[in-house]
């Protein structure tokens, strides 16, 4: 297969390089350096491959150290001229990621790269045509998420893959993470490739949510989509005070919470380890069902007393004890629930509607959040894993495939605490039971190595901590040259896409979220009429 490029494409000729380093590529002479820049997209026309590569570095050389250690009087454009013809010139570094082998179809021949092309192999800036052969075009499988740096195109992510396996969303404070993650579940919905279960802690996916400024609303999931998205909430006052109509109030009783649930608050409630773990002797006394208010009942001497008879420190009891009555002040608990709103969510999921279940007042309070996205998830994974095991031989009877997101997944999966929850469980089946996490969080620094590498996809705007960009660069092949990638992001409105779902690291333009794309995601009524596309992408990135 041949491809040709416009010669006002070609940049330069490779003069060496290595598989392990990458490629290093001499500008020509009319190629103007300042406008290349790290991460953009290069092809290399090598004998029998072309080459897709990404620049992952820039240097300014010279062939005289003398023009080095005294520079020149440049003011004479001769002479200049001159010296820049012959003495300096102007090497970039390129990772070659994949490569077209020239005599199979496009299907057959696009591999992983394994070799490296041959001196004076050609490169040019990859074109329109280039991006759409390496990322594919928009159809049932691809979603359109933005462009290139440095060229117009259309950027897909393959959605049938971002489903199939655990994802992180990450950058720091004010980048435009849940404007990104809105913008992935709204694909998700769009393309029906699994449903999708969002813990909302500040009411940002629903109905509508806050521009990054916070000065005006953007549309959320339920307005574009309508009848395909359910809102559960746990506040209905919030609800009502925002004019949102819940389709199910969402209440939690205290015999449904389990010693696990307790572990996972270990940090929010402040308690030790020791502390949190007598919650597990306390469900083996009392019973599972009763644990929680027949120990949260006690009053003086019965908790000494309670202290003798299991064997643990009457200080860590109490304690805990201390901490745990903090929880009453959560109204959506009550002294005896069913599994009725779980079922709800179940059955909501099974019919295909994607849940939102927004929390409302308890937008602030970490511990709510944790209590009850740990307890929800933990009774649907048991579920899911009871009738995908029934299911086993017949896939028709499968559940349908569930993405949850999670915000602030730090505090589910810190180091130590993961192995013993249901999200670490999750994050490390790959899909196990159909079930998979869409973590969102501006400290990946927080969460498990061991689960930062078993996330499939990963889409990371800017981060300027050093901790937190080696957290997720955790197990990525070339983790050194997509470093200075993340680094150099603008602050808004940019991400370093990498991982199971796209053929190859790339940096891009997020796509806008404005009354196009709110054409191109759903079904527009007539409340959209007063939208005004520059303003919404003014708020969501001012």
């Amino acid at each position: 297969m041949s491809m040709i490029w416009n010669d006002t494409n070609y940049i330069g000729l490779v003069i060496g390089g290595s598989i392990s380093r990458g490629i290093d590529i001499r500008l020509d002479k009319n190629t103007r350096v300042e406008d290349l820049v790290i991460g953009r997209f290069i092809v290399i026309e090598g004998t029998s491959h072309k080459f897709f590569a990404q620049i992952s570095d820039i240097t300014l050389r010279s062939s005289d150290q003398g023009l080095i250690d005294m520079p020149p009087n440049l003011s004479d454009s001769i002479i200049a001229g001159i010296i820049k013809e012959t003495s300096v010139y102007i090497v970039i570094e390129a990772i070659p990621y994949l490569s077209l082998d020239a005599a199979l179809s496009l299907y057959e021949g696009i591999k992983p790269a394994k070799t490296v092309p041959s001196h004076f192999a050609k490169a040019y800036l990859a074109s329109e045509a280039d991006y759409n052969i390496v990322f594919g075009e928009g159809d049932t499988d691809h979603f359109w998420l933005g462009s290139p740096l440095d060229l117009d195109a259309n950027i897909h992510l393959n959605l049938d893959r971002f489903v199939e396996r655990s994802n992180g969303i990450f950058g720091k404070s004010g980048t435009g993470k849940t404007f990104l993650t809105r913008l992935i579940l709204a694909g998700i919905v769009q393309k029906q490739k699994a449903v999708n279960l969002v813990f909302d802690m500040q009411s940002e996916y629903g109905w509508a949510g806050y521009s990054e400024s916070g000065a005006r609303e953007v549309k959320g999931l339920k307005q574009l989509f309508n009848s395909q998205v359910a809102i559960f909430s746990m506040d209905q006052e919030h609800s009502r005070r925002r004019n949102v109509s819940p389709d199910y109030l969402v209440n939690i009783g205290y015999n449904q919470i389990e010693p696990e649930d307790i572990v996972m608050l270990r940090d929010t409630l402040n308690l030790s380890d020791v502390a949190a773990d007598i919650s597990y002797t306390l469900a083996s006394h009392y019973g599972q069902d009763k644990w929680f208010l027949s120990f949260i009942g006690l009053v003086g001497t019965d908790l000494r007393e309670l202290a003798n008879i299991i064997g643990v420190n009457s200080s860590a009891l109490a304690t805990l004890q201390t901490r745990l009555r903090r929880l009453q002040r959560f109204h959506f608990l009550t002294n005896q629930e069913s599994d009725q709103a779980i079922n709800h969510i179940i059955d909501h999921l099974d019919r295909g509607i994607h849940v939102v279940l927004e929390f409302g007042r308890y937008q602030h309070e970490f511990a709510a959040y944790i209590l009850v996205a740990n307890l929800i998830t933990r009774r649907i994974h048991q579920k899911y894993s009871i009738r995908k095991e029934e299911a086993m031989g017949d896939k028709s009877k499968e559940p349908k495939p569930l993405v949850i997101t999670i915000e602030e997944a730090h505090r589910f999966l810190t180091p130590g605490v993961s192995e013993q929850t249901i999200f670490g469980n999750i994050a490390r089946e790959m899909r196990k039971y159909n079930v998979t996490l869409l973590v969102v969080d501006q400290r990946p620094s927080g969460i498990d190595n061991e689960v930062m590498s078993q996330l499939g996809t990963k889409l990371c705007c800017l981060l300027d901590n050093d901790n937190d960009v080696n957290a997720v660069m955790s197990g990525v092949s070339g983790a050194n040259k997509l470093r200075s990638v993340i680094s150099k992001l603008d602050s808004k409105q940019q991400a370093l896409v990498y991982g199971h779902a796209v053929p190859m690291p790339i940096a891009l333009n997020i796509r806008n979220y404005d009354e196009e794309a709110y054409k191109q995601l759903g079904t527009i009524h007539d409340l959209f009429q007063d939208i005004d596309p520059n303003r919404d992408i003014k708020d969501l990135f001012g």
